[in-house]
């Protein structure tokens, strides 16, 4: 269905995206067996307020998803929700570990999640170098028109 395979050069950074998300599912569900890494809010509240981010993280991911696959034939992508950040798929990784840490009531997924921001805002950063040297001026117009990279008004 879909053919894109991400070049070699970049297989290793794909897993560095998904590793925090495979860690905070293994670890995670320790927090309700064991008893530990407690999240310190009522259960009920993290359980629900994880569902709905997860479920938020999950739109915004398919959303990319499905535009991406649609419309990518090797060009800039700014149409769709490329209109508003500039690298939706980071911000759905984010929205989505910050989800399942909650849902998973887990203080240790809620450190894995944090830990993961730094590691997208560098991917991001790297990134926007690498479409700078691929598109050139188109890019850098794109950057000036939509200036947020992962979440609007914030960064």
């Amino acid at each position: 269905m879909f053919h894109y395979r991400p070049p070699k050069e970049l297989r290793a950074l794909f897993i560095v995206h998904y590793a925090p998300l495979l860690f905070m599912i293994l670890v995670g569900p320790l927090t309700a067996f064991y008893h530990v890494w407690m999240i310190p809010i009522p259960l009920i509240f993290s359980v629900v307020l994880g569902m709905i981010i997860f479920l938020c993280g999950t739109f915004v991911y398919f959303k990319w998803e499905l535009f991406w696959h649609r419309t990518f034939r090797g060009q800039l992508v700014t149409g769709g929700i490329f209109r508003y950040i500039r690298h939706p798929h980071y911000t759905s990784l984010l929205i989505v570990g910050y989800g399942l840490a909650f849902f998973f009531y887990s203080l240790a997924a809620l450190l894995i999640a944090t830990i993961a921001v730094p590691i997208m805002i560098w991917s991001v950063i790297d990134e926007e170098k690498l479409l700078t040297r691929q598109f050139g001026d188109a890019y850098k117009e794109y950057m000036k028109k939509v200036s947020w990279r992962l979440i609007p008004k914030i960064f």
